[in-house]
C-alpha cells in the first residue's frame, strides 16, 4: 500500500515479499554498527521480522517503517518512517539506506515528507529521533530535519547510550 509520495521516492508499506531487501538492509555493516544486529539471518528471520515489527505496527498504529522505492523503477533504497518504541514518551523518526543510495538526499526526501505526514495527518505535536553517538551522517540529517540535541539516554533495546532529538510543532 502506498502511503507517501515524493518528486523522486515512493513509500509504502513494507510486506513479507520485500524480505530479500529487509535481509540485505538489516545485515550491512552500517546497520550493524550504528543500529544494531537484530539476529536477522535468513529470508524466514527477516519475513517474521517485518510481519512482528513493522507490519505489526502499521496495523496497530495506522503507522511504521515504511520500504522507500525510486519512483518509477520500484527499486528498494531504505526504509524510512516514525516508530512508536515503549521505551520513548514520544514516536520517533528512523531511516536507514543502502549505502549505494547515500549522499544523493534520497533520505532527507523521504524524512521531511514522513515529517510532514505525521504532523499534517497524523496531529503529531512533538517528533523524537534517537542515534548512537558517533554516527555523524544520521546526527547531520536529523539536525538538519530541524530536530535538537536534547539529551544523551539509555535505551535498553539500543544496548548502550543514543543521542535523544526532539522538535515540536505546536511551537515551531
Amino acid at each position: 500500500m502506498k502511503i507517501l509520495g515524493t518528486e523522486r521516492l515512493v513509500l509504502r508499506s513494507i510486506e513479507t515479499n520485500d524480505a530479500p531487501f529487509y535481509l540485505r538492509l538489516v545485515n550491512e555493516p552500517s546497520w550493524l554498527q550504528f543500529i544494531g544486529d537484530k539476529g536477522v539471518r535468513t529470508l524466514a528471520d527477516a519475513r517474521t521480522a517485518i510481519r512482528t515489527g513493522p507490519m505489526a505496527m502499521q496495523e496497530r498504529l495506522g503507522f511504521s517503517l515504511s520500504l522507500c522505492e525510486l519512483k518509477g523503477s520500484a527499486v528498494a533504497i531504505g526504509l524510512c518512517g516514525l516508530i512508536k518504541r515503549d521505551s520513548l514518551p514520544e514516536v520517533d523518526i528512523g531511516f536507514a539506506f543502502l549505502p549505494e543510495f547515500w549522499g544523493e538526499g534520497y533520505a532527507f526526501e523521504a524524512a521531511n515528507a514522513v515529517i510532514d505526514h505525521g504532523v499534517r495527518r497524523l496531529g503529531l505535536k512533538r517528533l523524537m529521533a534517537i542515534t548512537s553517538p558517533d554516527n555523524t551522517n544520521s546526527i547531520r540529517l536529523i539536525e538538519r530535519l530541524g530536530l535538537c540535541f536534547d539529551r544523551i539516554v539509555e535505551l535498553p533495546a539500543q544496548g548502550g547510550e543514543s543521542r535523544l532529538f526532539v522538535r515540536d510543532f505546536d511551537n515551531p
